[in-house]
This record gives structure tokens, sequence and C-alpha cells, in this order.
């Protein structure tokens, strides 16, 4: 019985280390619909994506590469390749940060390849 205890407490001890490492993955996929460009903050609420002037809405979610929320003054100062979508006033509702990897995938699903 003790040999069986102590692996049993030696699993649960890994899965509880190993905890954060999942909950730092992407949670949930990006939607397909979702846009994709470089966004950069101008100020307060202000952003612009790819060069052209937009707003964040009120409760806008931003996502950096690790799935943490951040605020809009948290976006790197030369800006960010992202994903987003809008909300039924043409306003940024949801931002995702992308990683090397989703970036790439983007990219190749644009060209069609």
């Amino acid at each position: 019985m003790a040999p069986c205890y102590a692996a049993y407490l030696a699993l649960f001890s890994a899965l509880f280390w190993a905890a954060p490492v999942f909950a730092q993955t992407r949670s949930a996929p990006i939607p397909e619909d979702a846009k994709a460009g470089h966004i950069q903050h101008v100020k307060e609420m202000a952003v612009t994506v790819s060069r052209k002037p937009m707003q964040l809405a009120a409760g806008a979610i931003i996502r950096d590469q690790r799935n943490l929320i951040i605020v809009p003054v948290s976006i790197p100062r030369k800006g960010a390749w992202a994903a987003f979508t809008l909300d039924q006033n043409g306003q940024i509702s949801r931002v995702w940060l992308l990683t090397p990897e989703e970036l790439a995938r983007a990219r190749k699903r644009a060209s069609g390849n």
C-alpha cells in the first residue's frame, strides 16, 4: 500500500508543478474569422493596425504571447503582429499578440497555401 501511495504522491506533485505550464498555452484557439495585422498602441484606447487608426472597444481583452491579459500600454512600443476581432461597432474587441509559430500559420493561411 505504501509504494502505491508514494507513486500517487509523486504524480500529484509533478502535475501540481506542471500546471502553470499548461495554463500559459492558448486555452481557446484564435477564431478562424479573426483578422491579422501589426498593432501599435497610440494612446488610451487608440491603436493603429497596419498603420490604420482604430479604437479598442470598452472592455477589450488583449492577450500576449503567453496568453496573459495585458493592458493596451503593455503592447510593445514598436508594435506586434496580432490577430483581432471586431465588435458590431467596428471597434477591436479581442486581441491576441501572435507567437512566431502563430504568425507563420497566419501568413501561410493568408497566402492560400
